[in-house]
């Protein structure tokens, strides 16, 4: 048995249609820091491993966590956020995002299912206590995996949320849904 706690990344310096890598504002890295404080004083242990999304608003979440405890967090590129389409510009990835997520996976189809069980199986696959710094759109679908869901939103994941599940003999049981708030997608 493994306990997983799926941190989404604190608050983006630029919205997902104008850049594809910002970092955190002020306001995430507060966040960042208060989330750290919050799982430090939930843990009773270090976690086994800490992951985190190469993309740079996880990173910097995942930092004051990791500094705390004198260790490197983990690059994994199966929980960074959902691809775009190839052929969408930068601009046009905000309204892309938002029609696919009032749908559900196997509408979107194609490399989008390929992305979701590639992580879905990285999650199943995990063998110890793990802390794990990802995105709104990728904590989703682990818990969809959880609930046997396959639509793209099932909880409104608040910045640095905390969702926790249990991986059993590779089956993957939501514990506890992170907070909800009405994430804006700018």
């Amino acid at each position: 048995m493994a306990i997983v706690r799926l941190v989404r990344h604190g608050q983006a310096s630029a919205g997902w249609g104008t850049d594809p890598d910002p970092d955190l504002d002020d306001v995430g890295r507060l966040q960042a820091n208060n989330v750290a404080e919050e799982l430090h004083s939930q843990l009773r242990e270090t976690p086994a491993e800490v992951w985190t999304s190469p993309l740079l608003r996880c990173q910097s979440t995942a930092r004051p966590f990791v500094e705390a405890l004198g260790i490197d967090a983990q690059i994994v590129d199966a929980v960074r956020e959902i691809p775009s389409p190839r052929d969408i510009s930068t601009d046009e990835r905000i309204e892309w995002l938002r029609g696919a997520m009032e749908g559900t996976w196997s509408e979107l189809g194609g490399e989008f299912l390929v992305y979701r069980d590639r992580l879905t199986d990285v999650m199943s696959s995990v063998s110890g206590d793990t802390v794990v710094f990802s995105h709104f759109i990728a904590i989703n679908a682990v818990i969809g995996a959880c609930l046997g869901d396959d639509r793209l939103v099932i909880r409104h994941l608040d910045n640095t949320s905390v969702t926790t599940i249990d991986v059993t003999g590779g089956v993957l049981t939501l514990v506890e849904g992170g907070n909800e708030a009405e994430t804006l997608i700018r």
